[in-house]
């Protein structure tokens, strides 16, 4: 045995074996600051301040700036890179984009789904009908719709869903905590499952257009009263 070896008592060999929690990538240590609100809409994104902030080197945060401009997320400006800001036309534009995926993605749903995704959606929609309180009611309602989308069994409407999912998250309050909304949107997800169970694609397609229309509105509504109370 090698004397001048160092000793290995049992603390550690149980650092050795502890689980190692992996750090959050530039990219998404800066995406989640963006989403939650805590970088505001128009602040300047700056290399030296970001990695600094990060805990890391200018590469990896200029990569992550890279990315995050690909997703819609941060804007050039004559200031350099900026977060986002936030608009009613914005709120239009997001809007008509999700009802024409929305739907498309109901029709082909109606077209395509399984026995299986039917089963899913229906336990979905009978467990949101105990669900209160806006955090819970946007989860369960996240789920539903994921639901509806991999029921489509179309990885592209996936992939265009999730990425516009990132510019509506900019948006943090609701439409679901508007008096009556959660009803309503219940009432909407069991006509949707209805239509789809039934392949129904034109009756489900006219649904969702319904469902995210009004949506659309209350947005609009509550980003107006955002507006005027700041």
């Amino acid at each position: 045995m090698n004397a001048n070896a160092p000793s290995v008592g049992p603390a550690a060999k149980r650092s050795r074996s502890a689980p190692q929690i992996p750090r959050l990538s530039p990219y998404e240590l800066l995406k989640r600051a963006i989403l939650s609100g805590e970088f505001q809409p128009g602040q300047p994104l700056v290399e030296n301040t970001l990695a600094t902030w990060c805990q890391t080197s200018r590469t990896p945060v200029r990569e992550a700036l890279r990315r995050l401009e690909q997703d819609g997320l941060i804007d050039s400006s004559d200031r350099g890179l900026v977060v986002r800001k936030r608009s009613p036309e914005e709120i239009l534009d997001i809007y008509e984009t999700r009802m024409v995926l929305e739907g498309a993605v109901a029709r082909v749903a109606a077209e395509r789904r399984t026995e299986h995704d039917i089963r899913l959606m229906q336990l979905l929609w009978q467990k949101d009908g105990d669900i209160s309180g806006p955090d819970a009611m946007v989860e369960a309602n996240r789920q539903f719709h994921r639901a509806v989308w991999k029921a489509s069994h179309n990885e592209s409407l996936l992939d265009l869903l999730e990425r516009l999912s990132l510019h509506l998250a900019r948006y943090p309050e609701t439409t679901l905590s508007a008096p009556g909304r959660w009803q309503t949107a219940h009432r909407q997800h069991k006509q949707l499952v209805d239509a789809i169970e039934r392949r129904d694609a034109d009756a489900a397609h006219a649904i969702a257009l319904s469902h995210f229309a009004d949506a659309r509105d209350i947005r609009l509504e509550l980003f107006a009263n955002e507006i005027s109370e700041g």
